[in-house]
C-alpha cells in the first residue's frame, strides 16, 4: 500500500477531538514523511545570534540526514551551509561549536572563506575552477536574536514570522546575551509526543512540582483559547503594553507560530523555587517593569520559549528517529552578567532541568503505552488540551496541503 495515501487517509478519518493512530508515533515510513514534508521544508530554529557573536564563530546542528554549520562571516552576516566538503563530502566542522578564520576540511584541507567560497584546493589541475565548488548554502534568517534555517530549495516567506515575532522579542535585546548554560536530552518518543506534552498543562499538577510554584496551570495561559476572556491575563497585557511591551495573544493564520505574555503566579518574577529573579542583571534596560511574567513564543515544529525580565530559555526540538527526539535547552543571560555574582547556575537552571527530566519520563511512558497493540486514540479534554488539538490541526493541515492538495482536512465527527 502507498504509505502516503495511508497516512492521508488516517488523517482524514481521525475522529474530531481525538488523537492520532499508532503509526504516527512509531512507524519509520510515517516518520520519513514527517521529515521530508515538514522538517526538510519549514523554517527551523537552530540557535541564537549570540552563539556566533564574532566573525569566524560557528556552531553545528544535525537535522535528520543533513549536517549544517552556522557561521558569522567577515561582514558580520550570519550564514548557514551544508556541512559537507565539495571535494569528497567529508564533514568540515565536527565540533558542536568553535571559531576559525577559515573553514578547513580536515580530510584534504580544502579551505573555504566564511562566506562559503572555496579559497584553496591543493593540486587539482590547471582546469579546476574553484568558483564552482563553494559550500552549498542553506536559507538562514535571524529575528530578535533567534537563528532559523530552512533546508528547502525554495524557502517559505519568512517575512510574516518576522513581522509577528520581532515586536515581542525586540525589547529583550537577546542579541546582547550569552549562553549561561545548555542542556541536551534525548526523549525516547516521537517528536509529536514531545509537542503534545508541551502544549498542555493538564499534566502539570501531578508531575511538575517545581514549575507549578511559579507557572500557571490555567488553560487560558497555556493553551490557545480563553486568554482574551481571562480578566487576570487581560489586566496583565494592559499593564505590560503600558510599559511598551507587546503582550496580547497573536497567532499566525496557519497556526504555526504565536506569541503572548502571561503572568506568573503571585509575586513571582522568574522560574525559581523562590519566585525571585535568578539573575541580578536584567536582560535589557528596555524591560524595566516588574512582574512582566513570561513571554511565550512557539514556532512549529522546532521551538518553544520562555522569555522573562532577567533571562530567557529556548527549547529546540529535533527528531532523531521515529522513537527518539532531541530537546536542547539554552539559558540566556545578559552578556555582561557574571556567574557567581549576578547568578548561580543551580538557581538559574534548577526548575527547568527538573521539569525537562519529568517531561522526558512522561513522553517515554506515553510512547511505551502507544506501542501496545491495544492502543487506540482517546479523546482530549476540550478544556485543558485545546493546545494539543491546535498542534494536531496544524500538523494535519500541513501534511494534507503538501501531500494531498490544498484542501484542509475534513475529519469525521
Amino acid at each position: 500500500m502507498d504509505i502516503q495515501a495511508e497516512l492521508l487517509r488516517s488523517l482524514r478519518q481521525r475522529k474530531q477531538g481525538y488523537g492520532l493512530e499508532q503509526p504516527f508515533y512509531s512507524d519509520p515510513d510515517y516518520f520519513r514523511l514527517d521529515m521530508e514534508t515538514i522538517f526538510y521544508r519549514d523554517w527551523l530554529f537552530v540557535g541564537h545570534d549570540c552563539e556566533v557573536a564574532r566573525p569566524g564563530n560557528y556552531f553545528t546542528v544535525q537535522v535528520g540526514d543533513y549536517p549544517i554549520v552556522i557561521v558569522r562571516d567577515r561582514e558580520k552576516n550570519i550564514r548557514a551551509f551544508h556541512n559537507s566538503c565539495r571535494h569528497r563530502g567529508s564533514r568540515i566542522c565536527a565540533g558542536e561549536r568553535g571559531s576559525s578564520a577559515k573553514l578547513v576540511c580536515p580530510y584534504h584541507q580544502w579551505t573555504y572563506e566564511l562566506d562559503g567560497r572555496l579559497l584553496f584546493a591543493r593540486q587539482m589541475g590547471d582546469d579546476f575552477d574553484a568558483s564552482q565548488f563553494s559550500l552549498k548554502p542553506v536559507h538562514c534568517e535571524s529575528v530578535g536574536g533567534y537563528v532559523f534555517i530552512c533546508l528547502a530549495q525554495v524557502a517559505p516567506d519568512f517575512a510574516p514570522a518576522r513581522a509577528l515575532l520581532e515586536p515581542y522579542l525586540a525589547p529583550h535585546r537577546l542579541t546582547e546575551t550569552k549562553i549561561a548554560y545548555q542542556s541536551t536530552i534525548v526523549e525516547k518518543g516521537n517528536w509529536k509526543l514531545v509537542w503534545e506534552n508541551n502544549r498542555e498543562c493538564y499534566h502539570c499538577a501531578g508531575n511538575h512540582p517545581e514549575l507549578c510554584k511559579t507557572f500557571p496551570e490555567a488553560p487560558s495561559a497555556t493553551g490557545i483559547q480563553g486568554s482574551k476572556s481571562d480578566p487576570e491575563i487581560v489586566a496583565h497585557w494592559d499593564k505590560c503594553e503600558s510599559e511598551g511591551l507587546p503582550s496580547i495573544f497573536r497567532i499566525s493564520d496557519n497556526g504555526q507560530y504565536r506569541a503572548t505574555r502571561v503572568p506568573l503566579l503571585g509575586e513571582a518574577e522568574s522560574y525559581t523555587l523562590s519566585g525571585r529573579r535568578a539573575v541580578g542583571r536584567q536582560l535589557s534596560d528596555d524591560v524595566n517593569a516588574r512582574r512582566i511574567g513570561s513571554l511565550l513564543l512557539y514556532h512549529y515544529p522546532g521551538t518553544w520559549n520562555h522569555i522573562l525580565a532577567d533571562h530567557a530559555i529556548s527549547f529546540r526540538v529535533l527528531p532523531l528517529g521515529p522513537n527518539e527526539t532531541q530537546v536542547t535547552t539554552k539559558w540566556l543571560v545578559h552578556k555582561d552578567a557574571v556567574e557567581g555574582v549576578d547568578y548561580t547556575i543551580d538557581e538559574l537552571t534548577h526548575v527547568w532541568l527538573e521539569t525537562n527530566d519529568q517531561d522526558r519520563r512522561i513522553v517515554e511512558e506515553n510512547a511505551f503505552g502507544i506501542r501496545s497493540p491495544a492502543y487506540e486514540p482517546g479523546p482530549y479534554s476540550p478544556e485543558h488540551e485545546g493546545g494539543v488539538l491546535q498542534f494536531l490541526e496544524w500538523y494535519g493541515n500541513m501534511m494534507e496541503s503538501r501531500l494531498g492538495g490544498d484542501a484542509k482536512l475534513s475529519r469525521v465527527a
